[in-house]
């Protein structure tokens, strides 16, 4: 079933509104050695400003529960062996690998060590947690704020950027890459707004990098 919502979504280029709330900038210097490992500091950030956006249209969510699970979500790929996030992570029946299991089991232990310093309580630490814990490998979203997250994770994908990270990872020309969100990652978006922009930001992405050609 698919989250609707009824005010406009934005589906301009996720470049034109990235997040200029500063609340977060504590839990961001907290965790810069675990942004180095897989592109985080490139993914973590885009993936906030869809968040945000989509937050913007989906206002019954708790945005900062779902703002501080998408800047952590990822954050255990810095604690696992690097190595193994390109060959275990990325290829073969990725979506059960192992090192996935690790990388949220790993998030979670870092939401818990970083977020009561700052002053954050259990229950809202518990909510990041129960986020973090299932969001590459749980089939289904748990609450609307875990639906946000996920869909946020997976947007970056169609943005140019994303393409050009994650085409390399999976060992794909950027065309084929760009069939593949097409066909695996557009069905699994829970929201009818992440659907606007992954369909918006991938027409996009195709025209610029030439996928009816480069194929």
């Amino acid at each position: 079933m698919t989250i609707e919502t009824e005010l406009k979504v934005n589906t301009a280029p996720i470049s034109t509104t990235p997040s200029e709330l500063t609340d977060l900038d504590p839990i961001w210097k907290r965790v810069i050695p675990e942004t180095r490992a897989r592109g985080n500091d490139i993914h973590l950030p885009i993936s906030l400003a869809y968040a945000e956006r989509l937050c913007d249209v989906y206002p019954d969510a708790d945005d900062l529960i779902v703002r501080v699970a998408i800047l952590l979500h990822d954050t255990g790929w810095g604690r696992v062996d690097e190595e193994r996030i390109l060959t275990e992570g990325f290829s073969g029946d990725w979506r059960k690998a192992d090192i996935r299991f690790e990388h949220e089991r790993q998030g979670c232990l870092i939401a818990e060590e970083v977020l009561p310093e700052l002053g954050y309580g259990d229950d809202f630490i518990r909510r990041i947690t129960e986020i973090i814990d299932g969001h590459d490998t749980r089939p289904d979203a748990k609450s609307l704020e875990d639906a946000l997250v996920r869909d946020a994770d997976r947007l970056w994908r169609f943005d140019h950027v994303g393409i050009a990270l994650a085409s390399t990872w999976f060992k794909l020309t950027p065309a084929a890459y760009m069939d593949r969100l097409e066909e695996e990652i557009v069905p699994e978006l829970q929201t009818t707004a992440a659907r606007l922009m992954a369909e918006a930001d991938l027409a996009r992405s195709r025209a610029l990098l030439k996928g009816s050609i480069l194929v």
